[in-house]
């Protein structure tokens, strides 16, 4: 008691770095999650840091990526095995469109396969899939394979975040795809907060279910429309901060114990008008945890960041730091968690060693910063029309079996995983 007592207010003070050891495994994952300042803390007051990556599910199948190739539970064991606690498990709001639709009844895997990739290739991916995963059958639903997903990351001790990534499933992201921006052609305001409500009710049944986010990469919505003329003219942060506090309402109103993540301007790459504490302009309002009446500690910022062109590290850690990671530093007026969400680059023998990636992997680690790599997928059911994508960003090789880059990840990324996690 004496121990977890001295854990819990060390970890308040900032003075600890939790690693697994710190609470018994059967207390895991010791939530719900809130923040204190510039940090996340489990229950004990432990210090939490995500150290993980991203998988999509958004795409146009709705389902999450590589199944045609391995198990879940392979998947995540590849995780589990380089000491990640973390993924960023992408959705769209589509999928629950067609919920409601169809009067709250989900689609099969065998439906939404055939849909995104015509009848025969549909029934080659399918029959794929069960064979990895005997426990599926043809009418095993989309949302049951993320539950399968959820559960077999639980097993393993592994977080769960939840990303809005899209509306209309699609490979994202560009300024004219219609969902740029709340209002724009396919990004329906209504629909958005059914959405998210309705993903943060589901997965309150995850044991794992730690954090969510509102949306991914807010952008500039360029379409031709009257829709995306109209969102254009809320394309501020005034019109930002008008809908992050409705999204955030609706989460934590159907899920009072997750985190919610928000996503800046310019796709995520700018939150510095909500850390340096200017005016949310064209109005004069500021930001301020107090708007979030009741769950002031449940937010958390995000940021996105692919300077792959960067030549010096000095320079990338000061515009991340203007842009908004100054939170997490002492100076800042505004203390609260900043989280890396997205970053990456070409899985080969030597892009990790430029300036980007190997700036990245100390930074994040020294600041204390929880990151999600982008991206897990070693190929896709389908992107942008083509069926059976290969990724060469995927940390896993085409068929999801063993890791692209292997020296990436013995030279880079596992360091980079212990010391962000204390180990």
């Amino acid at each position: 008691m004496l121990l977890t007592s001295l854990l819990g207010l060390a970890g308040l003070l900032g003075l600890v770095h939790a690693s697994p050891v710190d609470i018994p495994a059967s207390a895991w994952p010791n939530g719900p999650l809130v923040t204190s300042g510039r940090w996340i803390h489990d229950a004990s007051g432990n210090n939490v840091t995500y150290a993980g990556a991203n998988w999509p599910g958004a795409a146009d199948t709705m389902l999450p990526e590589g199944l045609q190739y391995q198990s879940v539970d392979a998947i995540v064991a590849k995780l589990k095995s380089v000491g990640m606690n973390a993924i960023r498990l992408t959705y769209a709001i589509q999928m629950i469109d067609e919920i409601y639709a169809n009067n709250g009844k989900d689609v099969t895997i065998q439906d939404a396969l055939t849909k995104a990739l015509g009848d025969a290739n549909g029934q080659k991916v399918l029959k794929q899939i069960l064979t990895n995963n005997p426990t599926f059958t043809a009418t095993t639903t989309r949302l049951e394979l993320f539950d399968a997903v959820a559960a077999a990351c639980a097993r393993q001790q592994i977080y769960v975040h939840l990303d809005n990534h899209i509306s209309s499933a699609e490979w994202c992201c560009s300024t004219t795809d219609g969902n740029a921006w709340w209002g724009d052609t396919d990004f329906d305001v209504a629909n958005w907060v059914r959405g998210i409500s309705y993903m943060a009710k589901h997965g309150a049944k995850w044991p794992n279910l730690v954090s969510m986010s509102l949306r991914n990469e807010p952008r500039s919505p360029d379409d031709k429309g009257a829709a995306a003329t109209a969102s254009k003219k809320t394309y501020n942060w005034q019109g930002w901060y008008k809908y992050v506090r409705q999204g955030t309402d609706a989460i934590h109103a159907a899920n009072p114990d997750v985190l919610i993540f928000l996503s800046g301007l310019g796709y995520d790459t700018d939150l510095s008008a909500v850390t340096k504490g200017s005016a949310l302009s064209p109005g004069s309002d500021k930001f301020a945890l107090s708007d979030f009446s009741g769950y002031s500690d449940k937010i958390v910022l995000e940021l996105h960041n692919y300077q792959n062109s960067a030549t010096s590290c000095s320079s990338l850690e000061s515009g991340l730091t203007n842009a908004g990671f100054s939170a997490m530093t002492g100076a800042s007026s505004l203390q609260i968690p900043v989280v890396m969400t997205e970053f990456g680059f070409m899985m080969d023998t030597s892009t990790y060693k430029g300036v980007y990636a190997s700036c990245l992997a100390s930074f994040l680690p020294r600041i204390h910063a929880g990151w999600t790599i982008w991206v897990l997928s070693g190929s896709y059911y389908i992107r942008s029309g083509k069926q059976d994508f290969d990724e060469t960003w995927g940390l896993l090789n085409h068929d999801w079996s063993a890791w692209r880059s292997p020296a990436y990840v013995t030279n880079q990324l596992e360091p980079m995983i212990k010391a962000s996690l204390g180990a």
